[in-house]
Formats: C-alpha cells, sequence, structure tokens
C-alpha cells in the first residue's frame, strides 16, 4: 500500500456534466457509468481539452454526520480544460480553486474503492493535523480501468492545515 502524500495543485477547470445523488442512487440507477458514456460521446465537441484523462469531482455538503449512502452530493464528470468554450447542450464549467490535498493511489478493482476513501477519511485525516474542505477529485488516465485488478485512481482530497 502507498502512503499518503500532501501536495498542492494550482487552479484548473474541468467541462463535463453533473449530477446530485447518493451512493445508493449512483450505484442503483448507474449515474457515474451513464454520465462517464455520455462525456466521452461528447469528448470531440469539447474545446481545449487537456489530455483524455477525465476527473470526477465530488462536492459534499459541510454538515454534521453526511453519510454518503444516503445523503445526497454533488458529482461532475469531465475533462479538464484550457479554456472553455462552446459548451455541448448541458455541459458545465467547474473551476477547482488552487488547494493543499492529500493525495493517494488506489489500486485495485474499482468496487473496492470504498477502502480507499475509509483509509484516507478515517485514519489518515484522524490521525494529522489536517481537515477536509469538503470536496475531493479522483483522476481517471490511462490507469483507469475499473473492473480489472491492476485499475489505478488517483484520489485527491482537499484538506486544510487545523
Amino acid at each position: 500500500m502507498s502512503e499518503p502524500k500532501l501536495v498542492h495543485k494550482k487552479s484548473f477547470q474541468v467541462v463535463g456534466y453533473t449530477f446530485k445523488a447518493n451512493l445508493q442512487e449512483i450505484e442503483e440507477k448507474q449515474l457515474g457509468k451513464k454520465t462517464t458514456e455520455r462525456l466521452k460521446a461528447n469528448a470531440d465537441n469539447i474545446q481545449n481539452k487537456i489530455g483524455n484523462h477525465i476527473y470526477l469531482i465530488q462536492l459534499y455538503p459541510m454538515k454534521e454526520h453526511f453519510n454518503a449512502h444516503t445523503d445526497p452530493f454533488t458529482q461532475i464528470i469531465g475533462y479538464e480544460v484550457s479554456e472553455p468554450s462552446d459548451l455541448p447542450p448541458d455541459a458545465i464549467i467547474h473551476h477547482v480553486p488552487e488547494n493543499d490535498y492529500v493525495t493517494y493511489t488506489h489500486h485495485g478493482l474499482e468496487s473496492e474503492l470504498y477502502k480507499s476513501y475509509d483509509y484516507l477519511y478515517g485514519k489518515w485525516l484522524g490521525e494529522s493535523n489536517y481537515q477536509t474542505l469538503g470536496y475531493d477529485l479522483e483522476l481517471w488516465d490511462e490507469r483507469y480501468k475499473p473492473e480489472d485488478t491492476e485499475n489505478e485512481i488517483e484520489m485527491y482530497v482537499a484538506v486544510k492545515n487545523t
């Protein structure tokens, strides 16, 4: 298992699609998969893309006892762009601010990703001098093979020093 590390990321912009749901709804309705398919189908219509990697951005309500399984939160799935222009129908622009992140590489099936989130949000944050800022990112690049044990997902949790 790799160790989490702190990194500083400059701000960037993503063009893609968004929805709001809880984890149970996302699984049952396959919202993430359908949104990713829609994004890929419109990839040629997204101007100024930087590479073919995809970001999943998850924005959580800053409420006590938030539970992603039952409480809705916002997901954005999109491509990083140098400058947004001429958006496909229903696409949005999301600005990710410059920030500090704890980053961690998940190795293994996407269905086991919850273990990496539990580790980062539970153990690592619990033992650190950092607190979450209410959002995280996943980077899906050429290593992203969700159904494969060789799958790798780069995770970023926005944090600030307490």
